[in-house]
C-alpha cells in the first residue's frame, strides 16, 4: 500500500512540475482592461476568460512552441506564436475591429442607396416612389441637396457644375448616353428603368480615383446581383404599357423588361403649348443575365431603346414656329464580372459598348449623329487587413464621333472626332482606428486626342466623433474632356479642371439622419467660344475660370411619426463662370442661389395606401434682359411644385397608382427669349419660356404574378 502511495506521489509531482502557467493582462490601445476576453491555446482546451482588472492566468501540459490567441467581441484577434516558457506576465493589447456596424465610414461628398450601405439616406423604395420623380432614379435625386432644379432640362446639374459635368455608371461601366434625347423647354428623362436596379450612390464630389472624367459628380447604379423568384411584372398605364419577367435557375437568372411610350393619347385630352405633329413616342427593352461561379458573379445588361417625335415650338423671332422632329436610336451593352482569386486577392471589371444614330430637323437644317463609345475597366483589390485595403486597376474609353449637316443653302458636310483615354488608378483605404480612417488615391489618364496627360490626387478623411456621428474631409482634383458639341468643331483644346474641397458632418441615429456639408469648387480651363452658340466657325480656347460654393442640409426621418417617413433638403449655392460665350464672369443661367425639397410618405392601413407628397421650390436664375445694361442681369421669378402620389393596393399583387405633377398648376417661368431687333422705341420685345404643361396626370395598374404571391411593384411606383 505504501508503495501505491509512493508511486501516485510520485506521478503527480511530474504531472504537477511539466505543467507551465501563462499568464498576464488584457486591455484595450487606452490602457483600459478588457473584462471577459477569452484565451486560449490555439488546438487545446487549455485556456480561461480576463476577471476585472484584465488579468488571466491558466495552466497547460502542452510544451515547446505554441500559438496564444486572445478574443473579444469587437476587437480584432490577437495571435502571438511563441516557446510556453515565454509565456509570462504578458501585456496584451487589443485594437478595435474595423469592421464593426459602428466603424467610421468615408461619407463627405456620397448618398448612397442600398441595405448594404452605412451611410444610406434614400433607398431602392425611394426613388421610384417620389411624388414627384415619376419613376426616373434622376428625378427623385433632384431632391437631395447639392442639386439644382433646372425644370426644362431634367438633367442632374450638381453643385455648380453643368449636366455634362455629371457621369453615369451602371455595375461600374460608364453609360456614354444616359438620357433620352428631346427638344428645347421639355424636361428629358434617364433612359434606364429602375426595376433592375438595387443599389444607388450619388457622389455630389470629391469621389474615388477609380472614376474620371467627371468634373462635378458620378452616380453609380448597380443591377440586383440575384432574384429572389421567378415573377411577371404588367403594367398598363395612361401613356403606354410595359410587361417585364424573371427566370431563376438554380446558378442562374434572366430579367427582361419592355416598354412602349405613347403621348398622343394624353396630349388630346390636355393639350399643352407645342404644336404636336406627332407626339413622343418609344419603344425600348432591357435584360440582366447572370451567372454564378464558385467565386463571382457575371452579369450582362444590355438595354434598347428607339424613339420619335415632331412638333413646333413658338418663336418671337419667327411668326410661324420653329419646326423640330427627332429620330433617336440608342443601344448599350455593359459586360461586368466580381470575384475572388484567393484569400486575399479579388478582381472585378467588364467593359460597356454605346451606339447612338440620332436625326435631327429643325426648321430646314438635317442633322444626324452617330456615336460610337466604348469603355473597358479591370480592377484589382488585396486585402492585407482589415486596416488596410489596395485597390489598383485601368481604364480605357474611346469614342468616336460623326456629324453630318446640310441646309437648303449649304451642301453636305461632315464633322466629327475621335478620341481615346487610358487611364490608371491606385487607391488605399486605411482605418487607424474604428473612429479614424483614410481613402487616399490617384488617378493618371492620357489622352491620344489632345496629346496630354494629367494626374489626379484625391483624399478622404473620416473622424467618428461619438457613436453616432462624424466628420469627413475630402480634396480631389478632376479633369473632364470638352463635351461632343465642342470637339466636333475644335479639337485642338485640352482637358477642363476643378478642385473640390468638401467639409461633412453627419450624425445618424436609429431611423433618422441629419447631413450638413460645405464645399468649395474651383474651375479652370474652361471652354469659351466667340459665337451666340457653338459652331464650326466659332474660335475656342481654354481660358474658361470659375468658382462654386455652397452648404447642403439633409434631414431624414422615419421614426418619431408612426407610418410617416419624410425627409428635408436645403441647398445654398454661391457661384459664378466665365465660360462658354460669356462677356464677363456671371452666375449661370441654369444655377439657383437656394433650392429646397421637403418629401413625405404615409402609409394608411386601413385604406391599403401609401400616399405622398413633394414639394420643390428654387429661388429665380438668371437671364440676360437687352433692355438693361450688363450681361445675365436680371433674374427669373422662384420656382415652385408641388406634387401628389397614392398607390392603393386592390389586392396583394394588384396596384392603382395616381399622381399630379404640380397640383396647384404653379404658372413657373424657366427663363425669356427677345427679340433679335428693337421696336421703333428701341425696346426688344420678349416672350416667357414656360414649360410645355403646367400639370402632369398620370394613372396606371401594375400586377405582378410571383411564385410566393406576395410581391408587389410597390418598390416600383
Amino acid at each position: 500500500m505504501k508503495q501505491t502511495i509512493t508511486i501516485l506521489s510520485l506521478l503527480i509531482t511530474m504531472l504537477t512540475f511539466s505543467q507551465s502557467t501563462i499568464d498576464g493582462k488584457v486591455k484595450d490601445t487606452n490602457g483600459l482592461p478588457i473584462i471577459g476576453a477569452n484565451v486560449y491555446l490555439e488546438g487545446t482546451y487549455d485556456g480561461g476568460t480576463t476577471n476585472e482588472n484584465g488579468a488571466f492566468s491558466f495552466t497547460t501540459n502542452e510544451t515547446g512552441t505554441q500559438t496564444l490567441i486572445v478574443s473579444y467581441l469587437s476587437y480584432e484577434t490577437f495571435t502571438m506564436a511563441g516557446d510556453i516558457k515565454y509565456m509570462k506576465a504578458l501585456q496584451i493589447k487589443l485594437r478595435e475591429d474595423v469592421n464593426t456596424l459602428d466603424a467610421v465610414v468615408i461619407s463627405a461628398g456620397t448618398f448612397s442607396a442600398g441595405d448594404n450601405s452605412k451611410v444610406s439616406v434614400l433607398n431602392a423604395l425611394d426613388v421610384v416612389t417620389t411624388a414627384s420623380a415619376l419613376g426616373d432614379f434622376v428625378g427623385a435625386l433632384q431632391t437631395l441637396p447639392g442639386t439644382t432644379t433646372v425644370a426644362e432640362d431634367g438633367r442632374l446639374f450638381v453643385r455648380g457644375g453643368d449636366a455634362d459635368e455629371t457621369q453615369i455608371f451602371i455595375d461600374g461601366i460608364r453609360v456614354f448616353t444616359p438620357y433620352s434625347p428631346t427638344t428645347n423647354n421639355t424636361p428629358t428623362r434617364g433612359r434606364y428603368s429602375p426595376f433592375l436596379f438595387d443599389g444607388i450612390t450619388f457622389s455630389t464630389g470629391g469621389y474615388s480615383a477609380e472614376y474620371g472624367q467627371a468634373l462635378s459628380s458620378v452616380l453609380l447604379l448597380n443591377t440586383i446581383d440575384e432574384p429572389d423568384q421567378n415573377k411577371t411584372d404588367i403594367a398598363i398605364m395612361t401613356v403606354g404599357g410595359g410587361v417585364g419577367h424573371t427566370k431563376k435557375w438554380e446558378r442562374s437568372s434572366l430579367s427582361v423588361n419592355t416598354s412602349y411610350i405613347n403621348l398622343a393619347p394624353y396630349i388630346a385630352l390636355f393639350p399643352d403649348r407645342n404644336d404636336w405633329e406627332k407626339p413622343f413616342e418609344s419603344a425600348s427593352g432591357e435584360a440582366v443575365f447572370r451567372q454564378k461561379f464558385d467565386k463571382g458573379l457575371l452579369k450582362l445588361y444590355t438595354a434598347f431603346d428607339a424613339s420619335n417625335f415632331e412638333l413646333t415650338q413658338e418663336d418671337i423671332n419667327r411668326t410661324e414656329g420653329v419646326h423640330f422632329k427627332l429620330n433617336n436610336k440608342n443601344l448599350y451593352f455593359n459586360g461586368s464580372y466580381q470575384g475572388l482569386l484567393n484569400d486575399v486577392w479579388s478582381v472585378s471589371g467588364g467593359m460597356s459598348y454605346t451606339y447612338g444614330n440620332t436625326k435631327i430637323g429643325v426648321v430646314d437644317s438635317d442633322i444626324k449623329d452617330i456615336e460610337n463609345s466604348i469603355h473597358a475597366k479591370l480592377k484589382f483589390k488585396r486585402h492585407f487587413s482589415n486596416r488596410l485595403k489596395l485597390y489598383f486597376g485601368a481604364d480605357y474609353f474611346a469614342t468616336d464621333f460623326n456629324e453630318r449637316y446640310e441646309d437648303d443653302a449649304t451642301p453636305q458636310v461632315n464633322y466629327g472626332f475621335n478620341n481615346n483615354i487610358a487611364a490608371a488608378f491606385a487607391e488605399a483605404d486605411v482605418f487607424f482606428s474604428k473612429n479614424v480612417a483614410m481613402k487616399l488615391g490617384v488617378r493618371a489618364e492620357y489622352s491620344a486626342l489632345f496629346k496630354d496627360a494629367t494626374v489626379s490626387p484625391r483624399l478622404s478623411l473620416a473622424y467618428k466623433t461619438s457613436d453616432k456621428s462624424q466628420l469627413s474631409l475630402a480634396y480631389g482634383q478632376f479633369y473632364q474632356n470638352p463635351s461632343n458639341d465642342i470637339l466636333k468643331f475644335e479639337q485642338d483644346l485640352k482637358a477642363q479642371n476643378t478642385s473640390h474641397y468638401i467639409l461633412n458632418y453627419q450624425y445618424n441615429v436609429d431611423g433618422k439622419i441629419f447631413r450638413a456639408e460645405a464645399y468649395y469648387k474651383n474651375y479652370n480651363s474652361l471652354i469659351k467660344y466667340d459665337t451666340d452658340f457653338a459652331s464650326f466657325d466659332s474660335n475656342y480656347n481654354n481660358s474658361g475660370d470659375g468658382f462654386a460654393r455652397g452648404l447642403d442640409l439633409f434631414w431624414r426621418d422615419n421614426k418619431t411619426f408612426k407610418n410617416l417617413d419624410y425627409w428635408l433638403s436645403y441647398s445654398y449655392l454661391d457661384t459664378e463662370r466665365d465660360y462658354k460665350n460669356y462677356l464677363n464672369s456671371a452666375r449661370p443661367s441654369f444655377a439657383n442661389t437656394h433650392n429646397i425639397s421637403v418629401v413625405g410618405k404615409y402609409w394608411i392601413e386601413d385604406w391599403k395606401s401609401q400616399v405622398g407628397m413633394s414639394y420643390g421650390f428654387a429661388s429665380g436664375r438668371t437671364y440676360t434682359n437687352p433692355n438693361q445694361e450688363g450681361f445675365l442681369n436680371a433674374k427669373t421669378k422662384s420656382y415652385n411644385s408641388i406634387s401628389l402620389n397614392w398607390a392603393y393596393l386592390v389586392s396583394q399583387q394588384k396596384i392603382l397608382y395616381v399622381s399630379v405633377n404640380n397640383v396647384l398648376g404653379f404658372k413657373n417661368i424657366n427663363g425669356y427669349q427677345y427679340s433679335n431687333t428693337p421696336d421703333m422705341n428701341g425696346n426688344f420685345a420678349r416672350r416667357s419660356l414656360q414649360p410645355a404643361a403646367d400639370q402632369f396626370f398620370f394613372v396606371g395598374f401594375f400586377w405582378t404574378i410571383s411564385e410566393k404571391g406576395t410581391d408587389n411593384q410597390l418598390d416600383k411606383l
